[in-house]
């Protein structure tokens, strides 16, 4: 049977577990030259509404080096653009290719897709959630830290996807996690009754980033418009005056916190030039991690 990644809450805690074992373990093994071709003769078609940098050539040179072959098509590109319906698109695209990763605004659309399709489907990002995003930025905890366990990570910025997927994955995992929003800004009430995270000690809701840093092992931030909502960034600047992270404000964190963002990044705004020039930075850590963990995603759920 078939399995898709649309959100974390598909996965269990169990699925968690093998994705950060194999995707270091295929880093490692890359490390030293050794080329596992495990997906020879399989293709991966990616969909993209939004414009990607890390998420798309992360998944390509992941296909490429498991042997395989990505096909990146813009929506424009396709029948779509012309309206044919998503069901037969994926229906179609399901006899050409073994994997759909897709990149767009509405979540529905890539649930649509997995409904009709019968092969996996992987979401990229939506709206919504950015699950690939999360797994990966686990497995820089992990290598990072030595584990999540006992591990508080606090988010200070929007109730963004990336947010969203945090609790979700916090929810499936018990991570100690803290998230700091601006009011008016904040996650969705539906995004956290869907987690259970309404009724979980372990994740807590504030707006205030001083306390949400406070002794934090890992500190996230994103941009503060994501993508489609660049034209609301002039007026989001006074709602997020404080939430910048920068030295002052990681001065509460633990000495040797560890400071995440997915990118890009507005230098100056969610974060500091300081903070992103920092010696031993883990921003360029996290980014290539996307490709390890995309091939761990696309081996679980290609041959499965």
């Amino acid at each position: 049977m078939k399995k898709d990644l649309l959100s974390l809450l598909d996965l269990e805690k169990a699925d968690f577990e093998h994705l950060f074992k194999r995707a270091i373990q295929l880093k490692e093994r890359y490390g030293k030259g050794i080329f596992d071709s495990l997906l020879t003769g399989k293709t991966l078609g990616l969909i993209f509404d939004k414009k990607s940098t890390r998420t798309r050539i992360a998944f390509e040179t992941a296909m490429i080096q498991l042997g395989g072959h990505p096909i990146y098509m813009s929506t424009q590109d396709t029948q779509i653009s012309r309206n044919e319906p998503a069901k037969d698109t994926a229906r179609v695209l399901s006899r050409y290719i073994d994997c759909l990763a897709m990149r767009t605004f509405d979540h529905a659309l890539v649930e649509e897709f997995a409904q009709s399709s019968s092969i996996p489907v992987i979401n990229a990002l939506t709206d919504s959630f950015h699950p690939c995003q999360i797994l990966s930025d686990l497995m820089t905890i992990i290598e990072h830290k030595g584990g999540y366990k006992n591990v508080k990570i606090a988010w200070v910025g929007d109730g963004n996807n990336v947010a969203n997927s945090w609790v979700n994955a916090a929810s499936v995992l018990g991570l100690n996690l803290t998230l700091a929003c601006p009011d008016n800004h904040s996650i969705g009430q539906d995004f956290i009754v869907n987690a259970g995270a309404d009724t979980l000690d372990n994740i807590v809701f504030t707006n205030d980033p001083w306390e949400a840093v406070k002794k934090a092992d890992v500190v996230y931030t994103d941009v503060w418009a994501s993508m489609g909502e660049e034209a609301e960034l002039e007026g989001r600047l006074a709602a997020f005056e404080g939430f910048q992270v920068n030295e002052a404000l990681l001065s509460r964190a633990k000495s040797d916190v560890l400071v995440l963002h997915c990118l890009p990044a507005h230098r100056g705004e969610e974060i500091s030039e300081q903070v992103l020039e920092a010696p031993g930075a883990a921003f360029w850590d996290q980014a290539e991690n996307k490709r390890h963990m995309h091939k761990a995603i696309l081996e679980s759920l290609i041959l499965s």
